[in-house]
């Protein structure tokens, strides 16, 4: 496992526009992003937007491959800043669209409902390079990552609309306590309350 740093955003970025950007079916990234000839380029911003995020307020993990990546966020190190102001701003002109804000803003509304305003640690999202697709290595990530937060006392709190993810998540004793339906497609909410001894 490798925590990467401000140099590894373009690999990151790469990694994540891989796994998704081909994907068709109904799941966040798509309810924001469309597909069209710009799809790329929205892609970049929204991928950079997350990593940044991650780097400000948790950490970006990658696998020893770099071939698999983890971005974390822990609600204790939120805080608005001139920088995430900037980077929400061209999220919104560049990316999601003016006319699309209202169903990403629902999408937030929906998911923060079912997330505790006390102190939690937030997968935010995790790819795999398609070529490591079908091996060990994203689980293998994420098993290096929650060994690593075994002393943690904090509850880990994850959302996803793929259920490959929600069978990925609960090999690792994350549980499924909501299903929210209001985006035209489900959004499962899985917790583990302290990370299992591995």
């Amino acid at each position: 496992m490798i925590r990467a740093d401000k140099s590894d955003r373009d690999l990151v970025v790469g990694i994540l526009i891989e796994a998704f950007d081909p994907l068709q079916e109904d799941n966040s990234i798509n309810f924001i992003v469309r597909h069209d000839e710009k799809r790329r380029k929205r892609l970049e911003l929204l991928m950079g937007y997350l990593f940044d995020k991650a780097m400000r307020s948790g950490e970006v993990f990658l696998s020893d491959n770099r071939g698999s990546c983890l971005l974390i966020s822990y609600k204790n190190r939120e805080v608005l800043s001139w920088a995430s102001f900037k980077s929400d701003f061209r999220l919104v002109t560049q990316c999601i669209g003016l006319r699309r804000i209202m169903k990403a803003l629902k999408r937030q509304r929906i998911v923060k409902r079912n997330y505790p305003k006390t102190n939690h640690i937030r997968p935010m999202i995790f790819a795999v390079k398609e070529e490591y697709k079908g091996t060990v290595t994203a689980a293998k990530l994420i098993m290096q990552v929650f060994r690593d937060f075994q002393n943690n006392t904090l509850p880990i709190i994850v959302d996803t609309a793929s259920m490959d993810h929600v069978r990925l998540y609960q090999k690792f004793g994350l549980k499924v306590y909501n299903t929210e339906e209001g985006l035209g497609f489900p959004i499962y909410l899985l917790r583990m309350n302290k990370v299992k001894k591995m």
